[in-house]
């Protein structure tokens, strides 16, 4: 099953030029990489990203992650999170998520 980052493009620049990272601000307070399900990821974005332009979505193949923890979270839909940093071998691919008319525009994730 593919589970998905969201980063802003800095924090993808960054992961690139380290080979690993230990996620964006959020993740580093919270103390693991939060990812999305393709049913919960445009939500995630509309929630924490609005308006916010030069995104990237990350995929990532959760089967083939080590210290992966699936927890509650919104109204106690599971998420996955990672509790180690998240590495360039991790990445299946990546998509840019253009802003258009105050939307990001997904690939297609099915």
């Amino acid at each position: 099953m593919q589970i998905y980052k969201i980063f802003r493009a800095q924090e993808w620049a960054d992961l690139q030029a380290n080979g690993e990272t230990q996620g964006a601000p959020i993740d580093v307070t919270d103390g693991y990489v939060h990812f999305s399900t393709a049913e919960t990821v445009a939500e995630t974005a509309t929630k924490y990203f609005a308006g916010v332009e030069g995104l990237v979505l990350l995929a990532v193949e959760a089967d083939a992650l080590d210290l992966l923890k699936w927890e509650p979270a919104r109204a106690g839909v599971l998420f996955p999170h990672l509790y180690r940093n998240l590495r360039m071998d991790d990445i299946l691919w990546d998509a840019p998520l253009p802003l258009v008319d105050g939307v990001h525009q997904f690939p297609d994730l099915t």
